[in-house]
């Protein structure tokens, strides 16, 4: 199996389209069509994903499903184009905290839930490493379109795409035009006058936006969160770097946010930082200091976890020394719980950083010691 290429989106085996639809669902197959006619080459998204109010339900049902072929089945007939997954489950409904749908988006409470939605399923769409996603700005109320581009500014990945689907403002919302088709179709204005429809022009713009994924913590890309939480944990890559450990009860926050590591996982980090208040050098595996590299280590595990239980497995462990495979295991493990709990960008600051060459190479903290807070 070919593996796929973030540069070219239609190397992905699921290909996504989620748009944002109220009363102008049309937006949907004109960009499957700008996708499959206009694009080199074709992308044709195998499932289409569409978010609306209840309001707009029956509008996005029309394209979808109806009494008789919807507009989406009509443009997959007509270009001959394989049919994306595209049922009443993919129709998403904007809810409010108690699961009821929306009428609409209207007040300050209806666009908390709205941001909140869009930010889910996005969430959920962008999980899969082997999706590709393509988020429609066109459609949909204003601050809809704007919570779909910055959830996927926040969890988009290289391979996904931010689309604008660009018609003359004349055939805006008519209820016969969807898309161009490949013959000659008069459609006729409420007015009198007509257009044939095979000749309007579609076009299909790319929105660059900037990746801000690898900020975020694993827990929130795996799982479900809300906007302002998301943005929350965005922006932390850029507050101040601070640290707090409690070595009564045995916690550490970094930024803020509570990182949980195991017993011996927690002591390790806890030597370091404390070799950095102390203003102590970065640490190869072999340094000769006294007391020994073991035994710093050691006083540190029962300052924070006392002298009995785990201690004397730990102490048998390290009784001829730290040795390298224990040094990088404790070092790689750190790294492991930090990044997952605040992100890869977030939890560099909070990293042991190499210093000097190999063999050499020694590890410590970068952070400024008034960064510390050791209580």
């Amino acid at each position: 199996m070919t593996t796929p290429d973030p540069t070219q989106p239609h190397t992905y085996p699921r290909r996504i389209l989620l748009a944002v639809a109220a009363n102008s669902p049309q937006i949907v197959t004109e960009t499957v069509y700008a996708l499959t006619q206009h694009t080199t080459p074709a992308c044709m998204p195998t499932e289409v994903h569409i978010i609306t109010t209840r309001q707009g339900e029956p509008f996005v049902r029309q394209l979808v499903c109806g009494t008789q072929p919807g507009w989406l089945a009509k443009l997959c007939a007509d270009y001959a184009l394989p049919a994306p997954a595209c049922d009443p489950s993919h129709i998403h409904l904007i809810t409010d905290a108690a699961g009821q749908a929306l009428d609409d988006i209207r007040t300050h409470r209806d666009n908390t839930h709205a941001a909140d939605c869009i930010t889910r399923i996005v969430q959920q769409l962008t999980a899969d490493p082997h999706s590709q996603l393509t988020v429609s700005l066109s459609g949909g109320r204003r601050t809809m379109t704007f919570y779909a581009g910055y959830a996927l500014s926040l969890l988009g990945r290289a391979q996904d795409r931010l689309t604008h689907v660009l018609v003359d403002e004349e055939y805006f919302f008519h209820h016969e035009f969807f898309y161009p088709p490949p013959r000659s179709v008069w459609v006729v204005r409420d007015d009198g006058s007509g257009f044939d429809a095979s000749k309007v022009e579609v076009t299909l713009a790319d929105i660059p936006f900037v990746r801000l994924r690898e900020g975020l913590p694993q827990d929130l890309l795996q799982g479900s969160s809300s906007f302002s939480a998301t943005i929350a944990a965005a922006q932390r890559r850029f507050d101040p770097a601070q640290v707090r450990l409690d070595w009564q009860r045995a916690s550490l926050t970094c930024g803020g946010i509570p990182v949980s590591m195991p017993p011996v996982q927690l002591a390790f980090y806890a030597w370091m930082l404390q070799r950095r208040a102390n203003d102590l050098p970065p640490i190869h595996w072999t340094s000769t200091e006294t007391p020994d590299l073991a035994s710093q280590f050691l006083t540190v595990y029962a300052r924070l976890h006392g002298q009995t239980g785990s201690y004397e497995q730990v102490a048998l462990a390290l009784r001829d020394g730290i040795t390298k495979a224990w040094f990088d295991e404790r070092k790689s493990n750190t790294h492991k719980a930090l990044r997952a709990a605040l992100g890869h960008a977030a939890a560099e600051v909070y990293l042991l950083h190499p210093h000097g060459k190999k063999p050499r190479t020694c590890f410590g903290l970068t952070l400024a010691v008034s960064a510390l807070e050791l209580v």
